[in-house]
């Protein structure tokens, strides 16, 4: 089976986008499927990866990030996806390369793979703490109105939780399907820890081994809600030492470092690449911080439980999901003060404890990536054999 993905968030500068895809690619090898993925880039080209192709097209960059940019010019699309013949082609964003796919004349099989929640990472993030996420909902039913006609265009719609799928079929999308995204359990495991790297992170963080560590991971954008953490720690820290090492970069970089510059022991430490580098720090800290409450699976909750690291997590999205009482602790969503007090109360609680039980929690609950591949490659196989010739 030939599958094309017209990915229009992937760049070569990507977090969370680029590893999925390079897995991606990995798996429809080890699996016996051919991957092409379709990207918008600088120039035009194509490059070998992981098994796969990239087919890059010189697309303009987002006006936002130059690290992206976004799709243009439909007809070469149509003239790629004309060549390659596809089995499936999946649109992985519900924005102008998903009506690219659904304008194409080909026959192939095209799902819509919904891996954010456009509302909730934009209109919750902006609105939430002066109305409720309901009414912030009812008010954007003109974007629902778009997205069930969208929707309705293709052969599936699929999510990476159960939690998103629920949320969707509740405003009458395609009923979605949930395929669950899988962790590295081989690199993210409590055997990466490092008392040395520990105390090295304290260390950028103004604070010694004997404080507690915080690690957050994701890119500086509003819907991580940054400015919450931040703010949470400086809260905490007239209690007890905590140190916030912050992993990534992005847009709103410079309102972060902003706040930061306001809050003693709370370091950026910019975009770390190297996937065995950062499951050691994820390993080696305390607990995960988390703030962001729209990502449809908490992959970065999910990789912590797997190293067995605690987690403190927001009450909605895809970290809530996973976070149960005996290794986690929630709060309300974009709330600072409520934060600061699950920061508390999970550094109060045994270590040890909650270590074991996030880490037994993550081997029972979520699966490798190649599971994750494998599920979504055979639920295209079976949507392939039922459309008509």
């Amino acid at each position: 089976m030939k599958i094309i993905d017209v990915a229009e968030f992937y760049s070569a500068q990507g977090g969370g986008v680029r590893t999925y895809i390079h897995q991606k690619l990995a798996a429809g090898k080890k699996l016996g499927h051919e991957i092409v993925i379709l990207a918008p880039g600088q120039q035009d080209g194509t490059e070998d990866r992981e098994g796969g192709r990239i087919i890059w097209i010189k697309s303009p960059h987002l006006p936002f990030d130059a690290r992206y940019h976004m799709f243009w010019n439909k007809n070469i699309i149509h003239s790629i996806l004309d060549r390659e013949q596809p089995d499936v082609v999946e649109a992985s964003s519900p924005w102008r390369g998903a009506w690219i796919v659904r304008n194409w004349k080909g026959k192939a099989t095209r799902t819509l793979f919904m891996h954010a929640d456009p509302v909730a990472s934009y209109a919750h993030v902006f609105l939430d703490t002066l109305v409720s996420r309901a009414r912030i909902d009812w008010v954007c039913s003109a974007f629902w109105a778009y997205l069930r006609r969208l929707s309705s265009e293709f052969d599936a719609t699929l999510v990476a939780g159960e939690w998103l799928a629920k949320r969707f079929a509740g405003f009458n999308l395609r009923p979605p399907m949930a395929v669950p995204l899988g962790v590295d359990h081989r690199l993210f495991s409590p055997e990466m820890r490092s008392p040395a790297l520990r105390r090295d992170m304290l260390a950028h963080c103004g604070l010694g081994p004997e404080a507690s560590l915080l690690i957050s991971i994701g890119r500086h954008h509003p819907e991580k809600r940054l400015n919450v953490l931040i703010e949470a720690v400086g809260i905490a820290n007239g209690h007890r030492p905590v140190g916030l090492f912050i992993v990534g970069d992005g847009i709103s970089r410079a309102l972060t470092e902003r706040k930061a510059s306001h809050v003693p022991h709370v370091y950026l430490a910019g975009e770390i690449d190297d996937r065995w580098r950062l499951s050691h720090m994820l390993a080696s800290s305390d607990a995960l911080f988390h703030g962001c409450a729209s990502e449809t699976f908490g992959l970065v909750a999910a990789e912590a439980l797997s190293a067995g690291v605690p987690i403190i997590v927001p009450d909605v999205g895809g970290a809530a999901d996973l976070a149960e009482i005996d290794y986690a602790e929630i709060y309300t969503t974009g709330d600072a003060m409520a934060a600061a007090s699950a920061i508390l109360n999970l550094l109060k609680r045994n270590r040890q404890n909650l270590s074991a039980r996030a880490y037994e929690a993550a081997h029972l609950r979520i699966g490798p990536p190649e599971q994750h591949f494998a599920h979504l490659f055979d639920y295209y196989q079976n949507l392939t054999r039922k459309r008509p010739p």
